[in-house]
């Protein structure tokens, strides 16, 4: 069980707004500073295979300036491990990636991908990058996490974060329940996809998850707030919500 909650900022949709207009305005980079001030613990940045939002440039220049351990989310492609070989990021996580899609609509299948997924998590951990994969709350995905030998999972959080009053308690279950089995059979935990203000207490208060990723909801709330001021509220609402947890398991 961890005690303090690390925060990944995931700085895609920075790119995203840049890239609507075309240019370099806003720099990823730069918001990517801003949140190391504001209080992030790392930075994510996915580099899709049709470069929607983050560029080959980006990714390097994150390697290059950014002194925060760098969360290189990736598809398992041949294209995506030579970039990833290149720049050597802190970490990599496998999602899965569709080139229709609006975001990543759900986790990584491990268990149906395994033969696929094997030679992608061995080649990252050989070059010591520390290999994540992006799954469902699911036991299964996660025992096959341990058998390909990754030793992190990100919790896909969206089917709790878009539920209604009832079926987000059910779903907030099964995230409690997966975090609670990564744990036992030793792996480190983290969450994310979707976390707001109004959803990232629930998940922040269970101990056996270390790490949360959110990108969307936080750049959208730069646009009325500022960068700093959407990070630095997210970061105290985690904050409290591990404080509070802790403070009942003392109890």
């Amino acid at each position: 069980m961890n005690g303090y909650l690390r925060l990944g900022v995931n700085i895609d949709h920075v790119a995203t707004i840049r890239n609507a207009r075309g240019g370099g305005h806003p720099d990823p980079v730069r918001a990517a500073r801003l949140a190391a001030q504001a209080g992030a613990d790392g930075i994510t940045a996915h580099l899709r295979e049709d470069r929607r939002h983050i560029s080959d440039d980006d990714m390097a220049r994150l390697a290059a300036q950014i002194d925060l351990p760098l969360n290189f989310e990736m598809a398992a492609t041949d294209e995506m491990l030579r970039i990833a070989l290149r720049h050597r990021p802190h970490a990599a996580c496998i999602v899965p990636e569709k080139r229709e899609e609006r975001t990543t609509e759900g986790g990584l299948d491990a268990v149906g991908g395994f033969a696929t997924l094997k030679p992608f998590v061995a080649s990252l951990g050989e070059a010591g990058i520390r290999v994540s994969l992006f799954v469902e709350p699911d036991p299964a995905q996660l025992d096959a996490a341990v058998a390909l030998g990754a030793p992190v999972v990100e919790l896909h959080t969206g089917a709790y974060c878009d539920a209604g009053p009832d079926e987000r308690e059910r779903q907030l279950a099964r995230i409690v329940a997966a975090a609670s089995h990564a744990e036992a059979v030793g792996l480190e935990c983290h969450a994310g996809h979707g976390l707001t203000f109004d959803t990232v207490g629930p998940v922040a208060a269970i101990l056996s998850i270390a790490e949360l990723n959110i990108g969307h909801f936080l750049i959208g709330e730069a646009i009325f707030g500022g960068l700093e001021s959407s990070i630095k509220r997210m970061r105290a609402l985690m904050d409290q919500a591990r404080a509070e947890a802790l403070g009942e398991r003392s109890a």
